[in-house]
């Protein structure tokens, strides 16, 4: 009787499919990527270790490993996206014309908002343990002494006072950032619309900036 050359012999087990084994970097990677996704939509207290670590096919002691707990690996998913949006706006700044610049410094914020929604969900939302690079509100203070110099000079060269640029510095940053925690949600008008508007604010207050600012109202202190 014929046999069929291609079945596995009774005495043999079938093969199976080898796995690909990852490197420490490569895992560290996909806890991180796993973790960051995790954040933005559930929040730091409704995630688990047990959830990343499922996700990610592997067992807890292995996330604490990489991180040392949820703790770290959140710590390192903020440290990595502040880096990155503060790197994007401070780059961004080349223009040579004030105006301008606000109109890079509102596209760097927004492009970071589209580009990386999941890292910005994570950057407004209070953050419960310490970082080491800080808080939103300390990365957007960052961000406005960047500003600051730019206000300065051309504070200085219309005969205003530039000790008063690190208030317009941030006020203007914080406007900007306000908005762009408002559009992350709603996303109209399209990006370079908002950028428009946020420019037209801001340039057309500067614009008409009194040199010694008064109070119409009752109240002076």
């Amino acid at each position: 009787m014929a046999t069929d050359s291609s079945s596995t012999p009774s005495n043999e087990k079938p093969r199976r499919a080898r796995r690909t084994r990852m490197t420490g970097a490569e895992r560290r990677q996909q806890l991180l990527e796993i973790g960051r996704t995790l954040f933005a939509s559930k929040g730091f207290e409704a995630t688990s270790v047990e959830e990343i670590a499922a996700k990610a096919g592997v067992s807890k002691p292995v996330v604490y490993e990489h991180f040392g707990g949820k703790e770290g690996l959140y710590a390192v998913v903020v440290d990595r996206e502040m880096s990155r949006l503060l790197d994007m706006v401070t780059s961004s700044l080349t223009a040579g014309h004030p105006r301008e610049l606000c109109e890079q410094a509102a596209f760097a914020l927004l492009d970071y908002i589209e580009e990386y929604t999941d890292g910005f969900r994570i950057l407004v939302r209070d953050s419960p343990i310490p970082q080491s690079t800080g808080s939103f509100a300390s990365l957007i203070s960052d961000i406005a002494t960047q500003v600051e110099d730019l206000l300065g000079r051309e504070f200085k060269s219309r005969g205003f006072d530039p000790k008063l640029a690190p208030l317009y510095a941030q006020a203007l940053v914080g406007m900007v950032a306000l908005t762009g925690q408002w559009w992350l949600d709603v996303r109209r008008p399209k990006k370079a619309e908002v950028a428009a508007h946020l420019v037209n604010l801001a340039w057309h207050g500067l614009d008409g900036l009194e040199a010694k600012p008064r109070l119409i109202g009752r109240r002076k202190s």
